[in-house]
């Protein structure tokens, strides 16, 4: 439920699940919060009680700017799990746009602004490596391959038009997190992405691209390995068993 609000703009909440990003978050934060939106902009850190202390970082950004939120979480873990209580989060702060993207300047702040643009034709914009003018720069042959072999794999898959479908750079419409059912997710790690992404489309909702350039970390060690790669292929196969029932309804842009 929408808190009421006194507010003349709409919000946008920038989510940033983050682990063990200290050497990272206070520059994206400072970065998010320079940026000139027609809506007001606040930016809310859902933390796994980082060992690095993310946390403490961002704790004291907090109470030097109320449009700084953390959340801090010490149960159940994980990168779905985050993203989930950071929807709801941003929900019970009135969002009416929230924008999901990482902590570690690998999707890069200035291009907030134009994701959120296109949210005013699109349900979900994506940032998107894949389509014209995106790029995909500094990544090893490895990380490229495993980019390239999802992103078939998953839209072969889901059937899917999207491009970029692995992509974490998001703007959703607050009626998408609303109709997707949070509470029915089964993803705890990174393959929420495609979870959330899969249900959009089944429910119908229009789904548009935007270019960017994606830039590997600088700073701290990536989340990224085999076993996570393997992980997420597995429930991309549950995925499609868990809701082989939901219909697709016509929707139209807000």
């Amino acid at each position: 439920m929408k808190i009421p609000s006194t507010r003349t703009q709409q919000l946008v909440v920038v989510l940033i699940p983050t682990y063990n990003e200290r050497d990272n978050i206070r520059d994206v934060v400072e970065q998010i919060l320079g940026l000139r939106l027609r809506h007001e902009l606040q930016v809310l850190v859902v933390d796994d009680n980082s060992p690095d202390k993310t946390w403490d970082v961002v704790q004291r950004l907090s109470r030097a700017n109320e449009r700084v939120h953390l959340l801090l979480r010490k149960k159940r873990r994980g990168r779905g799990a985050a993203g989930v209580d950071g929807f709801r989060r941003a929900l019970e702060l009135g969002a009416d746009y929230v924008v999901e993207m990482d902590g570690d300047f690998s999707h890069q702040p200035c291009y907030i602004p134009q994701l959120v643009d296109a949210c005013q034709i699109y349900d979900l914009a994506l940032g998107s490596r894949f389509v014209h003018g995106g790029r995909d720069a500094n990544r090893s042959l490895l990380r490229r391959f495993i980019t390239l072999f999802v992103r078939n794999f998953i839209r072969s898959r889901f059937h899917l038009s999207v491009r970029d479908a692995s992509s974490g750079f998001r703007c959703f419409k607050r009626a998408v997190l609303e109709a997707v059912d949070l509470d029915d997710l089964i993803s705890v790690g990174p393959s929420v992405v495609l979870e959330i992404l899969y249900k959009t489309h089944l429910l119908g909702f229009s789904i548009g691209e935007i270019p960017i350039t994606f830039i590997d970390r600088e700073k701290g060690k990536t989340k990224l390995n085999f076993l996570t790669l393997v992980e997420t292929l597995i429930m991309v196969i549950k995925f499609k068993r868990q809701y082989a029932g939901l219909g697709r309804s016509k929707r139209s842009p807000a």
